[in-house]
């Protein structure tokens, strides 16, 4: 297998899917991060992104969180109990008098995540500058038909929206 030291010596042809989808997410992960952190959230970190990512927590069930971000249970509840510390969010018991709990966001918890959509925003923008419009809009139409296709509907694979 060839290394390669930087970028600019790949050819997309060289590259797998997985690295073309997963540095973009890195990249946009960090930059939440520091522009939170700038923003006046600057207790949060990347471990969070997979509590706060997109629909975010509120109004969800703790196992269903830990299934989208693919993790263990046990490790989502500690990310809840950090954010849950930090004034971010609270958890309750369902009122449907099971025992089940389910996640709220606190006042800092919406603000926190409004600035999250506004940021993503901001990178949509920039990103459809720098790749133009039209196929920025491509990309996006061929990801949401990724997305919605059998390549990740496989079974007890999380897709992250409920």
């Amino acid at each position: 297998m060839e290394k390669f030291e930087n970028i600019s010596e790949f050819e997309p042809k060289d590259l797998l899917i997985g690295a073309m989808l997963r540095v973009p997410a890195q990249a946009i992960h960090h930059r939440l991060i520091l522009e939170l952190n700038a923003a006046g959230f600057g207790d949060l970190s990347l471990p969070h992104i997979a509590v706060l990512q997109y629909p975010g927590p509120d109004g969800v069930r703790p196992g269903k969180l830990a299934e989208r971000a693919n993790m263990s249970k046990q490790a989502m509840n500690q990310l809840l109990k950090s954010l849950e510390a930090m004034g971010y969010l609270v958890r309750h018991d369902e009122t449907d008098g099971s025992r089940a709990r389910i996640v709220r966001f606190t006042k800092r918890g919406h603000a926190a995540f409004a600035a999250i959509m506004g940021i993503l925003r901001k990178v949509e923008s920039e990103w459809s500058a720098e790749l133009g419009a039209k196929e920025f809009a491509q990309l996006k139409q061929l990801l949401f038909r990724v997305w919605q296709s059998r390549l990740v509907k496989a079974p007890g694979f999380p897709t992250g929206i409920d």
